[in-house]
């Protein structure tokens, strides 16, 4: 079932980035299909994690600064300024096969890329297979970097900071975690994230009768 969701969900998102994009470079990328290692990280880590493509695009087209164009293999973008890029290293052309002049490339793309105000997430193929849940949890507190920066600045301070707290960790985390890291009390801990569950900023990631851990909402 969540093969067939994945599959149908993957078709229909390529086709609207076929039929919407302008751009015939890009368009050409696109009805190529994309490589395997982006197909994999989509299926095992970013749809199982955050149910949608939303927001997400494919071969994405930059310019640098020699006038030329460059393609990410996914760009994160939710609106306004916020420009996340993810990039799926395999380990042969991107590590054993990797000559100088290449790596050089590599490195001026990156900081390039970073004075543009991109944000980087550099996945590693043997991840992918060996460790989708761990980069799962990598994927939401990526996402999670994005949906702070904006939620923060209309909170409180002790608000804002459990923010913080949650797009820094890759798990999710229970009240005496927050509760120590504030210095608070674990009962006052429980109010501010009951606060934040209903700005719908948080969610309760375990726990029925009594919440037990909490994560971003993504």
């Amino acid at each position: 079932m969540v093969i067939i969701k994945f599959e149908q969900a993957f078709e229909e998102w390529m086709q609207s980035m076929i039929r919407e994009e302008n751009n015939p470079r890009r368009r050409q990328l696109l009805e190529k299909g994309l490589g395997h290692g982006t197909i994999e990280f989509l299926r095992l880590v970013w749809f199982p994690a955050v149910g949608s493509f939303k927001h997400l695009y494919p071969e994405w087209e930059v310019q640098d600064f020699h006038n030329g164009y460059r393609y990410l293999d996914l760009a994160y973008m939710p609106g306004g300024d916020a420009k996340g890029g993810i990039e799926i290293q395999g380990y042969g052309p991107h590590a054993r096969d990797l000559d100088v002049r290449r790596f050089k490339d590599l490195c001026w793309r990156h900081c390039l890329l970073a004075l543009d105000n991109w944000l980087f997430l550099q996945v590693a193929y043997l991840s992918i297979v060996e460790e989708p849940k761990r980069c799962q949890q990598l994927v939401l507190s990526f996402i999670g970097k994005f949906i702070a920066s904006d939620a923060t600045e209309s909170l409180g301070c002790l608000e804002a900071e459990t923010i913080r707290y949650a797009r820094r960790l890759l798990r999710p985390f229970v009240p005496s975690e927050l509760a120590a890291h504030l210095r608070v009390s674990d009962q006052y801990a429980r109010r501010i994230l009951a606060n934040l569950v209903d700005l719908r900023l948080l969610i309760v990631a375990s726990g029925k009768q009594r919440y037990r851990t909490y994560a971003l909402r993504v």
